[in-house]
């Protein structure tokens, strides 16, 4: 699924690359039989996420070029590693060179974003999930970034989890109201609360997750308590590095973190020749 989804997105960012005349660089520069070798290296530590896509912009630019992993998706490396070599027609493997970077740094940045969050909740039962704010066309692979830094996935989009927010509850009249409507839909629901007084009223109606939506520590360890166990608590607004801690340490089950897709830096990855 990730391939498929990729090689359009591939198509988009070549020919937005490319234009009509195409790497006049490389064209003038590099003659046609030149064969060279690239090592996309690691400039910091972080974990790797995209490698397949690397494999493909080639596989679109210039079936001949060889692309060989040194690492595989998920892996952490130190500054300094080779993650792959990308071998062939030198104009070939310049053309391809920044598409293939941007891909592979950005969703590298994610999954290293997401290991440490992850890290930060080490030895607790909570688990980090993202969210849908995601850059427009790229969840899918921004979501499979998450995972390979160790997080887990929130609902893919609008279709396949019932999610309650404030809005809905406004617009329905309640909370009672909205989640009873919501039954017909037949997929697992969860209803947003901003307090503990919404929080009983939803643990009364049997749904599958609760979500708690920007309370402080103080609440959220009321909000644990309350619920006793009986339905998974998500903790969501406001999740950084310095906070996600303290927030897992209250016993929530979950902490859904925008920032893992939206806010991650470019892991710094840089292409050289071989001499």
């Amino acid at each position: 699924m990730i391939l498929t989804h990729a090689q359009h997105l591939i198509q988009l960012a070549l020919e937005e690359d490319l234009g009509e005349r195409g790497d006049v660089t490389s064209a003038v520069s590099i003659p046609v039989e030149t064969k060279i070798t690239g090592r996309i290296t690691a400039k910091e530590a972080g974990v790797i996420a995209g490698l397949d896509l690397v494999a493909q912009v080639y596989a679109q630019i210039d079936p001949t070029v060889t692309v060989q992993t040194s690492v595989e998706d998920g892996a952490t490396v130190e500054a300094g590693t080779v993650i792959c070599e990308v071998s062939g027609a030198g104009r070939s493997v310049l053309t391809g060179e920044r598409v293939a970077l941007n891909f592979l740094q950005h969703l590298s940045g994610i999954a290293s974003l997401t290991a440490q969050f992850v890290e930060a909740v080490d030895g607790t039962n909570t688990v980090i999930l993202d969210t849908r704010k995601t850059t427009p066309g790229w969840r899918v692979l921004e979501k499979y970034a998450v995972r390979m830094g160790g997080g887990q996935n929130h609902r893919m989009g609008l279709y396949d989890m019932v999610l309650i927010k404030d809005n809905h509850i406004d617009a329905a009249g309640g909370i009672s109201n909205a989640v009873n409507a919501a039954r017909s839909a037949g997929l697992p629901i969860e209803v947003e609360v901003k307090n503990l007084d919404e929080l009983r009223e939803a643990l009364t109606l049997g749904v599958d997750r609760i979500l708690l939506d920007n309370m402080n520590l103080t609440q959220m360890q009321q909000a644990v308590t309350i619920a006793g166990g009986n339905v998974p608590l998500e903790a969501s607004g406001n999740m950084t590095l310095n906070r996600v801690a303290a927030v897992a340490a209250t016993g929530v089950n979950f902490i859904s973190v925008g920032a893992l897709t939206h806010s991650a830096p470019a892991l710094d990855l840089s292409m050289r020749l071989e001499k």
